[in-house]
């Protein structure tokens, strides 16, 4: 699998007939007989090879006149794991794309954001994807209206606006284009639900077989931040800063889907809201791809076949894990806990939340920069590290969003007081989300390499650990599960 992979004809007509789902996400076939565009595992008889054609991105096959399969919704495919997996342009410009940020600013304020002429930034996507970055939105709008459409009872007015479009009836028209349906004419073909409770949206969260729940949500579950996480009847469930307004996120595994419940104060974040929850839980990773790539190394095939489908736990605010990452420096992890809960009380913005056991969103860099040092429960020198990474994110002079650049990113936090390169490595992995982190100093790591026979010392683990580029960020999950017993969270 890899970029541009909607050339390779052959490859894709295979994959279309065998209905392999791990294709989805990494192309599309549209069917030149029918106007239809389909995911590749499309339970449908396949079309003859003859009338298929294969986009790269759902925006465009809408934008060259094919409408979504009404029996497999490509528009709800898992994204690509490329976007994640990279950190070039047209990566950083779609993890933007994703977060919402076209629709807040526009075309120039991805460019901006990106450091590129507008022109740069819609040649390259349109080369790459086959559409620019408003064709892109479009299509994350029509989803994200479909989702509102089947899944509230809100009014199609309100359903227009909180999806990201200017009027009714771009909506009415866009909405008739890609599905081939009206709006009343989605919901009337949805499953029938109770009202529901409004600013509450329920859906499903799909990705690519396997996943190992007990690697990422036994992760979220020990480090919860009191008053901001918690785990709860068999859910991951955490605040959120957003764009509009705030939420409440919770999400439980499933055996082939995330279950996801958002609770928003402004139905706008929607969009964003999916996509930051979706970062979190790493499900546009390829496991396939990853797990067969560090299977090629003996001391780590019998961790793969043993639990497959680890993911990376990430983040929903990488200012937020920078802050996280400096109080757990050194430290247990109950200690880096009541560290962060005391700051969240102090400083935190507080919120309500109908099941009663959140509290609070994390405090900004902004407020934290405004604390009087000698109020920290910490060492001196650790003050020092807090006060000036806080420092440099408040003044925007430190990116972690998903625009920065990897490279650059790194390079400012190690040039930071008291940042060295097992916090470096750590804020890549879970925050800018670098696939191919590694942590060859952290003590789980050398006890694991140890146990697995393999280089001890920092120098020489790195040296070996070569061969798994580029994904040593989930061979390090799999060296530290070597350390803990499997939790499993998945229900009875």
């Amino acid at each position: 699998m890899q970029t541009g992979m909607h050339l390779d004809r052959e490859h894709c007509v295979r994959a279309v007939r065998s209905k392999d789902a791990r294709f989805d996400g990494w192309f599309f076939t549209a069917v030149l007989t029918t106007r239809i565009y389909c995911r590749p595992s499309c339970p449908v008889v396949p079309p003859k090879p003859e009338n298929m054609t294969f986009y790269p991105s759902a925006a465009a096959c809408q934008q060259a006149g094919f409408r979504a399969c009404k029996r497999c919704r490509p528009d709800t495919s898992p994204g690509s794991p490329e976007w994640n997996a990279r950190a070039d342009l047209v990566a950083r410009a779609m993890r933007l794309i994703a977060d919402g940020v076209v629709d807040r600013e526009g075309v120039p304020g991805l460019a901006a954001r990106l450091g590129y002429s507008t022109r740069q930034v819609e040649r390259q996507l349109l080369a790459e994807l086959g559409a620019g970055p408003l064709a892109l939105a479009r299509a994350q709008r029509s989803q994200t209206a479909r989702l509102l459409i089947e899944t509230t009872a809100l009014p199609m007015a309100e359903i227009a606006f909180a999806a990201g479009f200017a009027s009714v009836r771009a909506f009415n028209d866009t909405v008739r284009e890609v599905f081939a349906l009206s709006p009343s004419e989605l919901r009337a073909r949805a499953p029938k639900s109770g009202a529901g409770t409004p600013g509450v949206v329920t859906l499903r969260l799909p990705f690519r077989a396997p996943l190992n729940p007990s690697n990422l949500f036994g992760h979220l579950a020990a480090t919860a931040v009191p008053g901001v996480e918690e785990w709860r009847d068999g859910a991951y469930r955490r605040t959120l800063r957003l764009p509009y307004g705030h939420g409440i996120a919770a999400l439980a595994p499933r055996p082939d889907h995330i279950a996801c419940r958002l609770g928003l104060s402004d139905l706008r974040d929607l969009t964003v809201a999916i996509s930051r929850c979706r970062r979190l839980l790493d499900l546009d990773a390829d496991p396939v791809a990853v797990d067969g790539h560090l299977r090629t190394d003996p001391a780590l095939a019998p961790l793969v076949d043993r639990a497959p489908g680890r993911r990376v736990p990430r983040t929903v605010d990488e200012a937020e894990f920078a802050v996280r990452a400096v109080l757990g420096q050194q430290v247990s992890t109950a200690a880096a806990r009541t560290h962060a809960a005391r700051l969240v009380t102090a400083h935190g913005k507080p919120l309500d939340d109908p099941e009663g056991g959140l509290t609070h969103l994390f405090p900004t860099p902004e407020a934290l920069a405004a604390v009087d040092p000698e109020t920290l429960a910490m060492p001196r020198t650790r003050r020092t590290t807090f006060t000036t990474l806080v420092r440099e994110l408040a003044d925007g002079v430190l990116h972690l969003g998903v625009e920065a650049d990897w490279a650059e990113a790194r390079a400012r936090l190690l040039a930071l007081p008291g940042f060295g390169p097992w916090t470096v490595d750590v804020i890549a992995m879970r925050a800018l989300g670098d696939p191919d982190a590694f942590l060859p100093t952290d003590l789980g790591i050398r006890r694991a390499a140890k146990e697995l026979g393999l280089p001890a010392t920092p120098a020489a683990l790195t040296a070996r650990a070569e061969s798994w580029r580029p994904w040593r960020s989930y061979a390090v999950q799999y060296l530290w599960a070597t350390d803990t017993h499997p939790i499993n969270f998945l229900p009875a």
